[in-house]
């Protein structure tokens, strides 16, 4: 008996951003069929999916969807408006979310000041904000049931941590009531333990009757999933059944940049003595909630450490505070570079010799700012270049462009660039200003599995050449670079 065909891609051609991306993309996806793609390239995996949803242009080739055949035939009927998106579910890797008036992005500072959670919705009218109309089995108990997201039902979702983030992103695919549900690195920002719940998830969903495909690294291949798609250059594409599949692990790359010219950015450096952070039973709370409970640390110059802990443990309020984004830090016995905070000093004083990279930073700029202005906003410690920068800076811009082979997408702005190129934009943001205090906060994630080691071996690099402290939070050990040597977890 031959299974039903969902989708088929027929010898596309396909365009995506404006450039050329596949030459002769096929792919057959049949009823019972859940997928896991991998592949070289985040910016393929991405068009890929983009390709199955519709939003890419293909010059050639053709792609049917008989999953929505009846839907659109009974909509068509009833003459209401309709598009076989209305059965699609998709989890990106940005997500953006807006104030309660619709009319601003939040800015990066709101996310730790409690005064201001009111003006983000709960998690749960954000939940309910977003449900369709369409009958289905996912209600809003259910779906925070499944994702763990009841106990933050009431939460501000200006205050959810990275992988608290990720979970109500997957719970408003749910609720669109889908038939294929498509995720663009759903595993990314989880813990270990979120990591490992994530196949009884797709499971759960499985068993309800959508039809599921992600894309993932060739290490996480979930419970649930029955084919695997590698996807190469071109869009050729090599299938196997998942008890077939063996590992395609991760080479360990050179990283590829002009040496020479990354051994000149980071000559002036600057070396400092003693201690660069004390903790002193520091305690932070929103309202009843305890976030860090008499936590005590001392991180002293040079010293390279990994920053971990559970989702939700506290790691992105404790960076708060070393970066001087938390307004509870001024209540606390807490140290920077020898000087007690609350002690007289400017916010820019404390940023200035702190360089900081989270991959979340990038929805928090300003929609006009290119490549090139976010890398030189760096000297400013601003969420965007607001200020005349000298011909000395700009010169310096442009090395750190030319260094992370960023020349071509200088004038775009960050926010529609692919991923991997905005992570290596926001640590040249980071390091244009020789930092003595470098914190990288999921600093590779959304990269693929190439990327990421380069940008690790390129830290570790910047390490081996500089004094510079390090704070690393990563959920993946394989990232941490060889010269972090110190653990501190929560």
């Amino acid at each position: 008996m031959t299974s039903k065909t969902l989708l088929q891609i027929e010898n596309a051609q396909v365009n995506y951003l404006g450039k050329a991306t596949f030459d002769q993309l096929n792919f057959t996806w049949n009823e019972g069929q859940h997928w896991a793609i991998t592949g070289d390239s985040g910016r393929e995996l991405t068009a890929f999916l983009e390709t199955l949803r519709g939003t890419t242009h293909l010059p050639e080739g053709r792609i049917w969807r008989p999953f929505a055949a009846d839907y659109i035939s009974q909509k068509t009927e009833d003459g209401s408006v309709h598009s076989f998106r209305d059965l699609i579910a998709y989890v990106s890797q940005q997500y953006r979310f807006r104030n309660k008036s619709n009319l601003q992005n939040f800015y990066f500072q709101q996310r730790f000041n409690s005064s201001e959670a009111d003006e983000a919705a709960t998690v749960r009218e954000y939940l309910k904000e977003n449900s369709t109309t369409n009958p289905g089995p996912w209600k809003l108990e259910k779906v925070s049931d499944l994702l763990r997201l009841t106990p933050l039902l009431d939460s501000s979702i200006l205050k959810l941590s990275n992988g608290e983030t990720r979970r109500l992103a997957l719970a408003l695919g749910l609720l669109r009531q889908p038939k294929i549900y498509l995720m663009d690195q759903p595993m990314t920002g989880l813990d270990q333990e979120s990591r490992a719940a994530f196949g009884d998830f797709l499971q759960a969903i499985i068993s309800e009757g959508i039809h599921v495909l992600i894309t993932t690294s060739s290490a996480e291949i979930p419970e649930g999933i029955t084919h695997v798609g590698g996807l190469k250059s071109g869009g050729k594409m090599e299938v196997w059944e998942r008890e077939n599949y063996s590992l395609n692990k991760g080479q360990n790359l050179d990283i590829h940049w002009n040496l020479k010219l990354l051994n000149t950015l980071l000559e002036g450096f600057p070396k400092i003595e003693n201690e660069v952070i004390r903790l002193e039973n520091v305690s932070i709370r929103y309202g009843e909630k305890t976030i860090l409970n008499q936590v005590n640390w001392q991180v002293n110059a040079g010293e390279r450490w990994q920053l971990k802990g559970k989702n939700g443990s506290g790691k992105s309020t404790l960076i708060s505070l070393l970066i001087g984004e938390n307004p509870q830090a001024y209540s606390q016995n807490f140290w920077l570079f020898g000087r007690k905070r609350g002690s007289g000093e400017s916010i820019w004083e404390l940023k200035r010799p702190i360089g900081f990279v989270a991959p979340e930073l990038v929805r928090f700029f300003p929609a006009n700012q290119t490549v090139r202005k976010v890398i030189l906003s760096g000297f400013f410690d601003t969420m965007g270049l607001f200020k005349k920068t000298t011909a000395e800076q700009e010169s310096k811009a442009n090395q750190w462009l030319q260094l992370f082979q960023l020349e071509t997408f200088a004038n775009l702005p960050i926010q529609r660039i692919p991923l991997e190129q905005q992570r290596w934009t926001l640590l040249a943001r980071a390091l244009i200003k020789a930092p003595k205090l470098l914190i990288l906060d999921e600093a590779s994630q959304g990269m693929d599995e190439r990327q990421r080691v380069i940008f690790r071996e390129t830290v570790q690099k910047i390490l081996e050449l500089t004094p510079i402290t390090l704070i690393y939070v990563s959920h993946y050990q394989e990232d941490i670079p060889e010269n972090v040597d110190r653990i501190f977890e929560l």
